[in-house]
């Protein structure tokens, strides 16, 4: 119950960070930050990994510290009760933020959620320790709950932390995805082929730029529609993602930049 009330309090810092960072990464660009301020949303994430772990660690310990006291915890029925409404309030927000997350890809709110979903975790925990603890006096299942539940937070933090990072490392995107974005460009009848294609992501915004091959023959303005018209196929599958198309004349390529063509 106590490592409950630790993470409970520490999630309202979380959120207020959260709702910072997913309000500061919404913001447009700006003359210091060309390509907008989604990477607040990563750098918030890092932040939500940390408190999980700072949780985590002291969920941990102290039940570790707990382990042998044969003690049972005073009027368990109001820690199952305080806990059964903390678990029907958090399956609420969770659901909403899951919600949010498939909208948006936004890597803030997901950490949250993931945060937010251990609370359910916690507080089913909770339930079950003081059930066998108090109830059926199997001493020492509290205790030993709270070390499982560190652990558990722990490995959920480290996929938080890990996502975090490829944003800010700017990772390509999953190659499935990479492969269905490229099947589309591919389609207009007039590349020759694409090359020097790369991909990224910060916060919910995606970036994609690649250099197209075209019939050298071609005016500008004839390189300009095919482009345009590249680009609006591709924002249907792909809506909101900012896309740079540089044409080249077909077979010509920048080998210096060691970027295979596709």
């Amino acid at each position: 119950m106590l490592g409950s009330l630790a993470d409970t309090a520490l999630d309202i810092v979380a959120s207020l960070v959260t709702l910072f960072s997913v309000r500061l990464a919404a913001q447009p660009a700006d003359d210091d930050h060309a390509y907008g301020h989604g990477k607040a949303e990563a750098l918030a994430a890092l932040f939500q990994t940390g408190i999980i772990s700072a949780s985590a660690l002291a969920i941990g310990l102290r039940g570790m510290s707990q382990i042998g006291a044969s003690r049972a915890p005073e009027s368990p029925e109001l820690g199952i009760g305080v806990s059964i409404v903390a678990i029907m309030a958090t399956l609420a927000l969770v659901s909403f933020q899951r919600y949010v997350v498939r909208k948006t890809g936004s890597v803030a709110i997901q950490a949250d959620q993931v945060h937010y979903a251990s609370d359910l975790v916690l507080n089913a925990s909770v339930i079950a320790a003081l059930f066998l603890d108090s109830i059926l006096h199997i001493h020492g299942a509290d205790p030993v709950f709270g070390i499982g539940i560190g652990l558990w937070l722990l490995w959920h933090a480290k996929e938080v932390a890990a996502h975090a990072v490829n944003q800010l490392m700017d990772k390509e995107w999953p190659e499935e995805k990479r492969e269905r974005f490229l099947a589309i460009a591919r389609g207009h009848p007039e590349l020759k082929g694409i090359h020097d294609f790369r991909t990224r992501s910060s916060g919910s915004h995606e970036f994609v730029q690649f250099h197209v091959w075209v019939d050298p023959a071609m005016t500008i303005s004839e390189a300009h529609r095919v482009m345009d018209e590249v680009e609006a196929r591709l924002m249907v599958d792909f809506p909101g993602t900012e896309i740079l198309i540089h044409p080249d004349p077909e077979g010509h390529s920048d080998p210096e930049r060691g970027i295979p063509a596709h």
